[in-house]
């Protein structure tokens, strides 16, 4: 990752009624780290509208934490409003998002790759027009029996789920600070043993 500023984006859907769905454990991830900065998540103008964020430091790095406020997937053309408006590129950012694909408790980091059916970061890759930018992929698991995926993560976290969530929410944040502060690899070499 080049030095400078970044951009962590955490993805959700707008409003109360999806606060606590599993798709929206990017957006659970952001606003901790929002905490640890201690900055306040604004709406944008301009180039920045369809969004809320914040600046400060983390691991040492000036970052731009951001959600953006459409729905999931429509991200992308927040996410590239950010990315122009600071002038940072796509090798800049970090998307904090759930992964149907990792077992809940686990988080896992990476570059590029596909989408696996995960419309938010379709819609990013699409703006962007790449790939090729950071990932902490934050596992929920596959939904039981024969329930569609679709439905899966539009549900809340079950009761189970729910007493481990914040240590799976911090570990996830701690996983961003990692990336941060030590690139991709040493990262991964941290993280993935972990969870």
């Amino acid at each position: 990752m080049p030095d400078g500023p970044v951009l962590v984006v955490g993805l959700g859907n707008p409003g109360p009624g999806y606060a606590g769905n599993r798709h929206n454990v990017g957006a659970m991830v952001l606003g901790l780290l929002a905490e640890r900065v201690g900055t306040k998540l604004s709406p944008g103008k301009g180039p920045r509208a369809r969004s809320v964020s914040g600046e400060g430091r983390l691991a040492g790095r000036k970052v731009v934490l951001a959600q953006p406020t459409t729905y999931m997937n429509e991200s992308g053309g927040p996410v590239r409003g950010l990315l122009d408006y600071h002038h940072l590129a796509p090798e800049q950012l970090v998307v904090v998002h759930d992964e149907l694909d990792i077992p809940f408790e686990a988080v896992r980091l990476k570059r590029g790759g596909g989408e696996g059916g995960h419309n938010g970061l379709r819609s990013i890759t699409r703006s962007t027009g790449t790939k090729d930018y950071l990932r902490v992929r934050v596992g929920i698991g596959r939904p039981p029996g024969r329930q569609d995926p679709a439905d899966f993560v539009l549900k809340d976290f079950s009761s189970t789920e729910r007493k481990v969530l914040d240590l799976l929410l911090a570990e996830a944040a701690d996983a961003v600070e990692e990336l941060l502060a030590h690139g991709l690899e040493a990262a991964q070499n941290v993280v993935h043993p972990r969870t």
